[in-house]
């Protein structure tokens, strides 16, 4: 999958695109499909994951099935945290 980073809507100096490719590529990931009343609208998808440097990020995305377009990333609160690393520790 290819990412694409025209127009995003987030500090690219805070969080690198290379960060987000990462947690988009940790195995342990967690990718969510939000409930949405308005059928017309694009699906727009959540995305919880680790960097390599340990960085929990959250990101809101877009996919055709080839590319990724992240719309908004930042790092995760304290309650997603938890609930990334619960997620993770039922798998095992």
């Amino acid at each position: 999958m290819e990412f694409d980073w025209i127009d995003c809507h987030f500090d690219l100096k805070k969080i690198t695109p290379r960060e987000v490719e990462e947690a988009f590529e940790d195995p342990f990931s967690i990718r969510l499909l939000p409930e949405s009343d308005n059928s017309d609208a694009e699906a727009r998808y959540f995305s919880l994951g680790k960097t390599l440097n340990a960085r929990f990020l959250f990101s809101v995305f877009w996919t055709d099935g080839k590319n990724y377009r992240v719309i908004f990333c930042r790092e995760m609160e304290a309650h997603e945290e938890t609930f990334y690393e619960r997620k993770n520790a039922e798998w095992v």
